[in-house]
């Protein structure tokens, strides 16, 4: 018995990029392309009517966002994000995103995609974050973006991670490893079981009392090394 087809719906303000993306997803038979929409209104339109299982959706649309369009469906169908912008990344994560796909579109990695649809819950996978990208951080009612240069640690609290840079903090609900994978390498280091470091901040490694060392921010925050962790860090910053 054929698996019913999952009905899909292009949300792309570029004719261009829409005409691509329906030319790829010709590969994919278990996609049942229902519609195209090039806007904000269109889109929300075209979801109510068609109620479509899948939204490949830009994020930014002429008339909005694309997660103002998510946020006016009383249920919102799965997700795979396109867009050129990888700082929205953590931002998609709130809603029920399969993947995240920054333009140009490999094939290989809309294959990914679309095969992560047929996993348990559609789990997705992020992007690796660049040396230059920003992040989106939400604290109550403000928003930030925050260049991961200006991060100084990020620390482990719970269900949480607690994002530290200038005089703010903030927190994400993440996980500390899910965290770290997404941290370009030799940028940020592993201090301890709950923090990570951006190398940058890093000003004096200290031997302290008992078999640890003590590692000095520039703000003057100390932070406790094992000295495996120490002997590390030493050869990473060593020429």
């Amino acid at each position: 018995m054929t698996s019913p087809r999952i009905r899909t719906l292009i949300v792309e303000d570029s004719r261009l990029a829409r005409e691509g993306l329906v030319r790829m997803l010709g590969a994919f038979p278990e996609l049942e392309l229902v519609g195209q929409a090039a806007d904000l209104e269109q889109a929300l339109a075209l979801t109510r009517t068609l109620q479509p299982e899948l939204l490949f959706l830009d994020i930014q649309l002429p008339g909005g966002s694309g997660f103002e369009l998510l946020a006016q469906l009383d249920e919102a169908p799965r997700v795979i994000f396109t867009t050129a912008y990888a700082e929205h990344a953590i931002r998609s994560f709130d809603h029920r995103t399969v993947d995240y796909l920054l333009k140009p579109i490999a094939p290989e990695r809309l294959a990914q995609a679309v095969a992560r649809l047929g996993e348990p819950g559609g789990a997705a996978v992020r992007p690796p974050l660049e040396r230059d990208s920003r992040i989106f951080i939400k604290d109550g009612e403000r928003c930030h973006l925050v260049s991961l240069a200006e991060i100084r640690c990020i620390e482990s609290c719970k269900n949480y991670v607690r994002v530290h840079w200038g005089s703010q903090q903030a927190y994400v609900k993440r996980s500390l490893n899910a965290v770290e994978e997404r941290l370009p390498r030799g940028q940020f280091f592993r201090a301890n079981r709950q923090m990570l470091v951006n190398l940058k901040a890093v000003r004096e490694i200290r031997e302290a009392l008992g078999e640890g060392y003590l590692l000095s921010l520039d703000d003057g925050q100390r932070i406790e090394l094992s000295r495996r962790n120490a002997a590390e860090l030493k050869a990473l910053l060593s020429l």
